[in-house]
This record gives C-alpha cells, sequence and structure tokens, in this order.
C-alpha cells in the first residue's frame, strides 16, 4: 500500500509539506465524521445531499495517513503491530 501510493505521489508532483497534509487529515477526518453522523447520528442528511460511501470517506483518511507515513518513513504495519499490542497489554479483558 504504502509503495503503490509513493508511486502514484512521485508521479503526480510529490508530497506535500507536512503541515499541509495534516490539513488535509482534518478535512478528510471531517467529511468521515459527517458521513457516520448521518448514518448514525441526529443530523440526517438533508435532501440535496449527496450520498457518500462509508467505503470512500475512510479511504480517503488512509491514503492521506499513508502520505504521512511515507514521508516521516513509518512503516504502516509496523506502526499498527505496535498500536495492537499496546492495546492488547493495556485494554485485554477490559470490556
Amino acid at each position: 500500500m504504502q509503495a503503490r501510493v509513493d508511486a502514484w505521489i512521485q508521479a503526480n508532483g510529490g508530497y506535500w509539506e507536512p503541515l499541509a497534509l495534516l490539513a488535509r487529515l482534518t478535512e478528510e477526518v471531517g467529511e468521515l465524521s459527517r458521513e457516520l453522523n448521518h448514518r448514525h447520528g441526529s443530523k440526517r442528511k438533508k435532501d440535496s445531499e449527496a450520498e457518500r460511501a462509508l467505503r470512500d470517506e475512510l479511504g480517503d483518511v488512509l491514503f492521506i495517513l499513508t502520505c504521512i507515513a511515507n514521508q516521516a518513513e513509518v512503516d504502516l504495519g509496523d506502526a499498527l503491530e505496535g498500536a495492537v499490542s499496546k492495546y492488547e497489554a493495556r485494554d485485554g479483558g477490559r470490556w
């Protein structure tokens, strides 16, 4: 996944500055939040609003996170493994 995103980024102008990527991540997380709120919250879609696929919103967030990881030279597989191990140790059996 990281190699594919990197190849696309390199072929299309290179990575944005880190703070621009952060701003873009914030934007994409906002769109994901809006979609989840429309589906499960009290704020339903207006009739004039287009239907957005949750899959697409998650994909956009993942794409930008991958860009950030690539730019910072972080292996996302290792990062996820570390996070899961942390949750297993800290929160296993908690719920």
